[in-house]
């Protein structure tokens, strides 16, 4: 019984960093930054005894453009678990979907030249289905395929169960209102969980691919 309590009262573990790199969706419009998900994962990350420091770098409006634009600042700080959460915005604009993916594949690049053994987390993202066309079916395929490229986390669906709710959206129907975020952050710790774990115990690496015996 000693030595548990000892352990429990031993120096706190090396606090991690995640760094959230996303738009209005993670930077929380219209809502204090206390009210967005990032800052409910934190409170999930000490509720849970894992020591992390969460950074909300999010921006409204923000592009996969200028999230290139915007990284280099955050490159000077260690990162050792990233959220990407960047693309609908480009959509919205009609951009290309490779231009959009390449983009997003550069941040990863950049985030992984700095800090080889970062984590990656990839929160998916959907189109409106009302033009279920080619690119509306890209653009949703695309995030599942950076998260396979990269052996990145996937959330495949930031918005699962929020999008074209009226209750759970601030009056423009378009941005989560914070009961709305409540439910983001629930969908990301899905997914946060078991790799923020995996950090937290030093197991930050990207796995290896199986090997037969």
């Amino acid at each position: 019984m000693m030595s548990l309590v000892f352990a429990e009262h031993s120096p706190a573990a090396e606090t991690k960093t995640i760094l959230v790199f996303g738009d209005s969706l993670s930077d929380g419009f219209m809502l204090k930054r206390s009210e967005a998900y990032p800052a409910l994962l934190a409170k999930k990350l000490r509720a849970a005894g894992l020591n992390f420091s969460v950074t909300n770098a999010s921006a409204s409006g923000g592009t996969t453009d200028g999230g290139l634009e915007r990284l280099p600042p955050h490159l000077k700080h260690r990162i050792d678990l990233l959220i990407l959460e960047l693309g609908i915005n480009d959509a919205f604009g009609g951009l290309p979907i490779d231009q959009i993916q390449n983009n997003l594949q550069q941040i990863i690049d950049k985030v992984k030249a700095r800090n080889p053994n970062a984590r990656v987390v990839i929160a998916g993202m959907q189109l409106p289905g009302y033009a279920a066309d080619d690119y509306v079916s890209a653009f949703g395929q695309m995030f599942a395929d950076l998260a396979a490229k990269n052996r990145a986390a996937l959330v495949p669906y930031l918005l699962e169960g929020v999008a074209g709710n009226p209750s759970l959206n601030s009056s423009d129907g378009i941005h989560p209102n914070a009961a709305g975020q409540k439910i983001l952050a629930e969908n990301v710790w899905r997914v946060l969980e078991p790799v923020a774990r995996e950090v937290a115990t030093g197991r930050g690496g990207s796995p290896e691919p199986p090997t037969g015996d």
